[in-house]
């Protein structure tokens, strides 16, 4: 097994990091660009999982193995779907066989489609043979994952009659759902939400297009929470992100005021972080139901700092790449930080903490990796299975060590 230890001794009190494209805009654009062969992509993710996404979707058979990728998994499921002629196994790593999908597997046989169930009922490997679907109409439950919504979008316009989406119960992470429809738009494609439906017009080619995707906030949350971790003056630049974004988690530069740190936008697609005060309490409440992949980071910043914070709106973590809530439990004790959960919350109780070294482990999540390495700035932490960054930020340690984090990879064996 791989270890990095991180401390950081000689931070930068000013420092630019250039953030890789977000994930989630540039694994939608693949989809369409695969659709809709004119829309071309600028600024694409060089993640890992996006990787796995761009070899995918030029396969029309055989097995499609897409790994820990969830989006993925979501996505290429609607795909194949429409996609006539292709005759795929769609599988994944040992994890991702335990991910439900049956909700977006039965609204896609709803509108026709050909899936079977390779294992285990309700979850991946799928066969699935894709043809025309001839309905137009689904009704899909709404608070479970966003991505089946968007994946359904997607794809929507592909069909003859186009797409009627009605949703059953609360929206989950509305933002990523809004972002699929407003990109839609963008290459041409007459996506309305309506109340509690979504309304998707056929559409059998659009125009040429190039979109240009826009620099990934979740990226961002990891400088964000290293700043509020630093000394009173400590900048970071950052770019490129908008005050206008697509991204869920561009509510970070609220939130993170409780914890110190001021974000300025710059006319030429910078944000300026700057840690400009104490925080003003020691107990934070947050409800992430519209942006629950920066939970993780969050709890650790406030670990850091020795706030109490309350999150809710968590009910999709333990569905993730791991049990995210279970997870961030047992490793906020390791690092001294007492924390508690429920099916969807978590409450971490930094004033009841004293932090120490500890050995992080990050059960194939990424986002377990950087949220835990900031913590670098307060204690010595050694994060287990580094590589896992690779999933959606290849080059997070390359950016921690040019910033000043002091990195020692090592092997345990």
């Amino acid at each position: 097994m791989k270890l990095v230890h991180v401390v950081a001794q000689e931070l930068a009190a000013d420092f630019s990091v250039r953030l890789t494209g977000s994930k989630s805009e540039t694994n939608r654009l693949l989809l369409l660009s695969a659709l809709y062969p004119n829309v071309t992509l600028l600024n694409d993710s060089n993640a890992y999982d996006v990787g796995v996404m761009k070899k995918a979707i030029t396969q029309r058979s055989g097995t499609v193995d897409i790994h820990h990728a969830g989006t993925a998994m979501r996505f290429l499921t609607a795909y194949y779907s429409v996609t006539e002629g292709a005759e795929v196994l769609l599988t994944g790593s040992d994890r991702m066989k335990q991910r439900p999908i049956a909700l977006l597997v039965d609204a896609l046989r709803s509108l026709g489609a050909s899936i079977e169930y390779a294992e285990q009922v309700g979850f991946p490997p799928l066969k699935i043979s894709g043809k025309k679907l001839t309905q137009s109409k689904v009704s899909i439950a709404a608070n479970v994952s966003s991505q089946y919504l968007s994946a359904l979008a997607l794809v929507g316009a592909t069909l003859e009659h186009g797409l009627v989406l009605d949703l059953k119960g609360e929206i989950t992470s509305l933002p990523y759902l809004n972002m699929t429809l407003q990109l839609l738009g963008r290459i041409g494609i007459s996506a309305r939400f309506e109340d509690k439906s979504i309304r998707i017009d056929p559409c059998g080619a659009v125009d040429p297009v190039a979109l240009a995707v826009e620099s990934d906030w979740s990226a961002a949350s990891y400088y964000y929470s290293i700043v509020a971790l630093s000394s009173m003056g400590t900048t970071a630049h950052l770019s490129v992100l908008r005050d206008d974004s697509l991204q869920g988690d561009r509510v970070l530069a609220e939130i993170y005021r409780d914890f110190g740190v001021q974000t300025v936008f710059e006319t030429d697609g910078t944000i300026r972080l700057q840690k400009t005060h104490e925080p003003p309490s020691d107990q934070v409440y947050y409800d992430l139901k519209n942006a629950p992949d920066i939970a993780q980071t969050i709890a650790v910043t406030a670990a850091g700092l020795g706030i109490n914070c309350y999150m809710k709106g968590l009910h999709t973590l333990p569905i993730k790449e791991t049990d995210r809530l279970a997870a961030m439990k047992t490793e906020l004790s390791k690092v001294g930080v007492p924390a508690e959960i429920t099916a969807e919350s978590l409450v971490v109780l930094g004033k009841e903490g004293k932090l120490q070294p500890a050995v992080i482990a990050t059960y194939n999540d990424h986002r377990m990796a950087m949220a835990f390495a900031p913590l670098g700035l307060k204690t010595q932490v050694t994060i287990e299975d580094p590589q896992v960054v690779e999933k959606s930020y290849p080059d997070f340690w390359k950016d921690l060590e040019n910033i000043g984090f002091t990195l020692g990879f090592v092997s345990d064996n």
